[in-house]
């Protein structure tokens, strides 16, 4: 018998959604990982990342978005944003109820698109990353 998608095993678009919801609160209340979404609501955010993240974990549907890549290609983001971000989705995860060894397949399946969107310095970020039509984006660590 075939193993269950993860998408299947969470529980489908409803986990997705509450977990989304749950962590965008937290993503848009942090005062580092927030600025990143200024200006963007919060609910075409949540349902992007729904959308994406249910075709990763094995819907039947296709993410209708722009690849990662593009979508970040202008943004610094630091490996301590990203494990930043790893632990508000951790404790969304747990706050809405999923299972531990469901919640590890989706932190795996998140973890793997890490790579796509580090970027080693400002300095290579100035570097590597010049954009005649976009706008840098870098939100420097709040102090304390």
């Amino acid at each position: 018998m075939k193993k269950p998608s993860l998408f299947d095993a969470i529980g489908g678009l409803p986990t997705l959604q509450r977990v989304h919801r749950i962590f965008y609160d937290k993503v848009y209340a942090d005062p580092w990982l927030g600025k990143f979404f200024a200006g963007h609501e919060q609910a075409a955010i949540e349902n992007r990342q729904t959308e994406f993240m249910a075709e990763k974990m094995g819907s039947a549907k296709k993410y209708p978005g722009k690849p990662l890549r593009q979508v970040h290609e202008n943004m610094y983001i630091s490996r301590e944003l990203v494990a930043l971000r790893t632990t508000l989705l951790r404790e969304s995860l747990a706050e809405a109820g999923v299972d531990d060894s469901l919640a590890e397949r989706w932190m795996r399946i998140d973890a793997a698109f890490a790579t796509q969107l580090v970027k080693p310095s400002v300095a290579v970020f100035y570097r590597d990353y010049s954009f005649a039509y976009k706008r840098r984006i870098i939100h420097p660590k709040p102090q304390g």
